[in-house]
């Protein structure tokens, strides 16, 4: 974990309607807990859902300039951590590691498809592969993510 690193909650996908509202993409449950975004460029004045509407923003045309935006906040303006608990940006990009020892890539992304997180792991040769992100699969994260060997395919 880099704590100079800003942290991505959200990116712009799109313009909705004709008075600057633009369509999100969530990476957080709760975006409306912050009110300023990239260093202040950007101050969110209402959020229904996955529609933002920010001060900056006054029209359609501004708006679908912005696809693709993140929208990114500084580490420490984050909530801090329960026992157990993670961000996804402090998994991507670690080393990962079997419990025998073995080098198995890095964490190139994070879904979830309803049940648990699943860590997708890109192998130095480019394969990927999926664990569920359980006690029994990564017994151990951190500075390096160790997955049992039981669920290495």
């Amino acid at each position: 974990m880099d704590p100079d690193r800003p942290v991505t909650l959200a990116v712009i996908t799109g313009a909705h309607g004709v008075g600057g509202e633009v369509k999100l993409k969530l990476f957080t449950d709760d975006l409306s807990a912050y009110r300023s975004f990239n260093g202040g460029a950007l101050t969110l004045r209402s959020l229904n859902g996955v529609i933002a509407k920010f001060a900056e923003v006054p029209d359609r045309t501004v708006a679908e300039a912005m696809r693709g935006t993140e929208l990114i906040v500084p580490r420490d303006t984050l909530p801090p951590l329960g026992e157990g608990e993670y961000y996804y940006c402090d998994l991507i990009g670690l080393l990962c590691v079997s419990t025998d020892g073995s080098d198995l890539g890095r964490v190139v992304a994070i879904d979830n498809f309803g049940a648990s997180d699943v860590l997708e792991i890109e192998r130095p040769n480019g394969k990927r592969f999926m664990v569920p992100m359980r006690a029994d699969a990564v017994p151990e994260w951190g500075e390096r993510v160790v997955v049992d060997a039981a669920f290495v395919v």
